[in-house]
């Protein structure tokens, strides 16, 4: 069907099986979300997040970043639940803001993750040469850029092929990755110091302290950065069993559970390795901290081994997180929502060429930044980047397709509704409010309007090519209603 640019032309019908069996039950769900979530993150950020509070105290961050990741996730709970396809952000972005900007707002959401995916996975191979310089103490900056740039080169390497093959490598690395943090907790309880863990400095809890709420930002920051990967299942909507109900379940006990992790980790950290020595640059518990914990707590031989396990751990976290960000750009390509060169497959081995690629190479990028500047920066600017076209339109994107489209089919809707979306708002406009304070003469909020405008620019360039508006109709695809269901337009 065609019409004239200013006619929208509507369907409605049940989306398309597209291939995709439902075998994931809410153990395997959970499970997912979880081995996402739990990467090298918590190991390199518990000294960032003492040196942003300032103390011991800095436990507020990641309760902070969990009560964010909770109010968020009920916004991925509700839209995965009712959408549950293959796609995730894309799909309800597409849905909900199509009615007045054609495909713009999911073509930036893609846009913008060739930039978050590959820096996220960026700061796992700041954390590898972190660590590997325990092991190395006398590895300097260009050693390091060159063994970092490898990492990257092999991990490209190692997708280069067929997905039977990686399944393999990933079941191992995930079962290392369980491991080395267990073991960490482990120690830290066997030497547990409450005085250490709990004797904060003076003033920690002072509210009206600028100081304060300059740290909690920077910890909420750090927080949720350590939580991202609670949407993991919503992206594989398709494939999960019953996602009405395993679904959102799967969200908010990966959230839990992850948060339990999370607090034995700082707490029984904090109780063997004085804060301090957190903050010192100097000291080895400023960059390898689990290291430092394993030192002092079973000796020297098993720091070493269990480091070995946390680089196998990183590595992982970078490997899992190219796996699946390279097909962001595959399955938008293929639903045309993206550059359609994204959609070509590797002949042989049926993996996206263009994708992984591409992002091997920002991630390479994002690795030198964070190396020549600081890791905390490099996190500001991914989530900087990520909060405009991401977090904060997907809050909107929930209450505009309930008022757009009232009669969509909600298996879950979100508790006290709409409390959570703004709770969770307000702490996306915290993190990003504050970047550029937290990062000063770094300028992450100008970095992330640049590169939006420069998406902006690219759905231009792409929307006359493809010829959709707006140089053509909106096409209005309410493929989550049944025809006897029709939107509110």
């Amino acid at each position: 069907m065609s019409a004239g640019p200013g006619s929208p032309v509507v369907s409605g019908s049940a989306p398309p099986a597209g291939g995709f069996v439902r075998r994931v039950g809410l153990f395997q769900a959970t499970a997912i979300n979880m081995s996402q979530m739990c990467g090298i993150g918590p190991f390199v950020t518990i000294p960032l997040m003492v040196a942003a509070f300032g103390g011991p105290q800095a436990v507020i961050g990641f309760v902070a970043g969990a009560l964010l990741a909770l109010c968020d996730g009920l916004v991925w709970a509700e839209l995965g639940a009712a959408m549950p396809g293959s796609g995730g952000s894309y799909v309800y972005l597409r849905q909900a803001f199509q009615y007045r900007t054609g495909r713009l707002m999911p073509f930036l959401f893609v846009w913008t993750a060739m930039l978050f995916i590959p820096l996220i996975m960026s700061t796992g191979v700041v954390g590898f040469v972190q660590y590997l310089g325990y092991l190395a103490p006398g590895l300097g900056q260009t050693s390091g850029d060159l063994i970092g740039l490898g990492v990257i080169a092999l991990v490209v390497l190692l997708l280069w092929r067929g997905i039977e093959h990686i399944a393999r490598i990933t079941a191992v690395m995930w079962t290392v990755m369980i491991a080395s943090v267990l073991l960490v907790i482990v120690a830290a309880a066997t030497d547990f110091s409450p005085h250490l863990a709990f004797t904060y400095p003076a003033h920690a809890f002072d509210l009206t302290s600028d100081h304060f709420w300059l740290g909690f930002a920077a910890g909420l920051t750090i927080g949720i950065y350590d939580y991202l990967g609670y949407n993991t299942t919503a992206y594989m909507g398709a494939e999960i069993k019953e996602p009405g109900r395993v679904l959102p379940r799967s969200i908010l006990l990966s959230i839990l559970g992850i948060m339990a992790i999370y607090l034995l980790l700082q707490i029984g950290t904090l109780g063997v390795v004085d804060w301090h020595r957190m903050t010192n640059p100097d000291d080895i518990a400023s960059t390898s901290v689990a290291s430092a914990v394993l030192e002092k707590t079973w000796g020297k031989g098993a720091a070493d081994t269990v480091t070995v396990l946390i680089l196998i751990t990183a590595f992982a976290s970078v490997f899992t997180g190219l796996l699946g960000g390279s097909r962001v750009p595959y399955d938008a390509a293929r639903d045309r929502v993206f550059f359609r060169p994204y959609e070509k497959l590797h002949p042989k081995h049926r993996f996206p060429m263009l994708g992984l690629a591409t992002m091997g190479v920002i991630t390479a990028i994002g690795f030198l930044i964070g190396r020549h500047t600081d890791l905390a920066t490099l996190i500001q600017l991914l989530t900087t980047v990520m909060v405009i076209v991401q977090a904060l339109a997907q809050i909107v994107a929930l209450t505009v397709l309930r008022r757009r489209q009232p009669a969509l089919k909600r298996p879950y809707r979100m508790w006290l509704y709409p409390l959570p979306s703004i709770v969770a708002f307000a702490g996306w406009c915290v993190i990003y409010g504050y970047a550029d304070r937290n990062s000063p003469g770094r300028h992450p909020i100008e970095w992330s309007l640049a590169w939006l405008a420069l998406g902006c620019v690219a759905f231009l360039v792409w929307a006359r090519l493809e010829k959709v508006w707006p140089f053509g109709a909106r096409e209005i695809s309410e493929e989550y209603l049944t025809p006897e269901e029709p939107a509110v337009v």
